[in-house]
């Protein structure tokens, strides 16, 4: 029997550590490949972690409500000797190539292994490679050893077992299709697990009055509050505030929502409208809709913006829309809408998370008018839309100034100062304010 190390793995970009919640299975069991070994939590969501290999749990290397940096061991699995898995590798492979098992070499202790050698250096004996947040069985890694595949090709093969885990049937197919000459599309390329360094946090004391209660920071509340200082000490954060008369918006709302609702089996708020005023602008302005790497500037192509949901339990989540530049208002609405019901439900999965390039948060939910708030990193910039209330307005008519009731809402910008100057950040807040200012109260959807 040999020892298989199951790492934490990276259940996401920008996630590097999770909590273990949950054990399904006991030092000693039996557990065979994808079957559920524990459960983790990270700030975004919960996810089932399969085992890798078939075999027994040898042990145990973490308790529950660990928090786990990405890519440490939590437990080890005896499995089966590599002789017995490359003999079935061996069969396996020659079958997918229509020729007959031929018997393979001994393996070569790696104090043998020639130092130049790139495809043994490249392949570990050891399954989960170094740097890499994807497990490789001993099957796999077997398969691929005797195909001559090296890590580099390994790692942009397209998995599809649970977060992208290359399988044995997704290594054979490729096999095939590379014999046959297709085009594979590679897998997205994994990130390297951040130092997991922790540095002592500062204690500032306070004084506790014997009626004081205390409360206990639960695991979510906890990583929100660590994610939060870090923006802030990341990005040079600005705020700029404009006032917006959604007059047009109001009255087009209040007339089309009972008909919407019976054509579409949809509500309508006001969320689909902001976020397409928002997706609008970014296109108008391209370097809002960014993000920085250490001194480089990344302008995405595509607009996916996240919304921030507020979940029964009081904690916040920041779902993503992607690609909301090319969806339309009921696009927009049926999205906000199973992302909004999904979050209450907490049945988000990683994938609702991912990718998103600018956030709005929607302080008028709670009825405040304006708000400052965080950037949501790596993204430079984030929407915070107001309350809308009635207001005394003057306007200009052709027998002079009269004062009217409007409806007018504030709309707050934050931006990473580092890349986005106060005349960009105020133009670009200006024109998704035209944009909601302009709505065609006759709009037909």
């Amino acid at each position: 029997m040999s020892e298989f190390k199951v790492q934490m793995p990276k259940l996401g970009e920008s996630v590097q550590e999770a909590t273990i919640t949950k054990w399904f299975i006991k030092e000693g069991d039996k557990i065979e490949e994808d079957g559920a070994m524990f459960e983790v939590a990270t700030e975004k969501v919960d996810s089932e972690i399969p085992s890798p290999v078939d075999g027994i749990i040898s042990k145990i290397l973490y308790k529950e409500n660990d928090l786990v940096p990405v890519g440490e061991i939590v437990a080890i699995i005896q499995v089966a000797d590599d002789d017995d898995e490359k003999a079935e590798a061996t069969e396996e492979t020659q079958e997918a190539k229509g020729k007959e098992p031929q018997k393979e070499e001994p393996k070569k202790e790696e104090s043998e292994k020639p130092a130049g050698s790139a495809k043994a250096s490249e392949l570990k004996a050891q399954p989960e490679a170094a740097g890499s947040g994807r497990f490789y069985s001993p099957l796999v890694m077997n398969i691929a050893r005797q195909e001559s595949i090296g890590f580099e090709e390994l790692e942009t093969i397209r998995g599809s077992g649970e977060n992208g885990r290359v399988q044995k049937k997704d290594l054979l197919q490729y096999l095939e299709d590379k014999k046959q000459g297709k085009t594979v599309a590679p897998a997205a390329k994994q990130e390297a697990p951040a130092s997991t360094e922790t540095k002592e946090k500062p204690k500032i004391g306070t004084s506790i009055g014997s009626a004081d209660q205390i409360i206990e920071m639960d695991r979510v509340r906890k990583i929100i509050a660590e994610r939060m200082v870090e923006s802030k000490k990341i990005s040079a954060h600005v705020t700029s505030v404009v006032e917006a008369d959604v007059t047009n918006l109001v009255l087009w709302r209040n007339r089309i929502k009972d008909e919407f609702s019976g054509k579409y089996g949809e509500k309508i708020t006001y969320m689909p409208v902001f976020t397409e005023a928002v997706a609008q602008a970014l296109t108008e302005f391209p370097l809002v809709n960014s993000s920085v790497d250490g001194d480089k500037i990344i302008i995405h192509k595509n607009v996916n913006i996240g919304i921030a949901v507020a979940k029964p339990d009081g904690n916040l989540v920041v779902p993503v829309i992607r690609e909301a530049e090319q969806k339309n208002l009921l696009g927009l609405a049926k999205t906000l809408n199973r992302l909004a019901d999904s979050a209450r439900k907490n049945k988000l999965g990683m994938d609702d998370f991912q990718g998103g390039t600018f956030s709005i948060t929607n302080f008028g939910t709670f009825r405040n008018i304006i708000g400052t708030p965080i950037i949501n990193q790596p993204q430079v910039a984030i929407l915070a839309t107001g309350s809308i209330e009635k207001k005394p307005a003057v306007m200009e008519t052709l027998t002079g100034d009269v004062i009217v009731v409007r409806h007018k809402m504030f709309l707050s910008l934050t931006y990473d100062h580092r890349i986005i100057d106060g005349a960009l950040g105020g133009a670009f807040l200006r024109r998704i304010a035209d944009i909601l200012e302009e709505f065609d109260i006759n709009r037909v959807i």
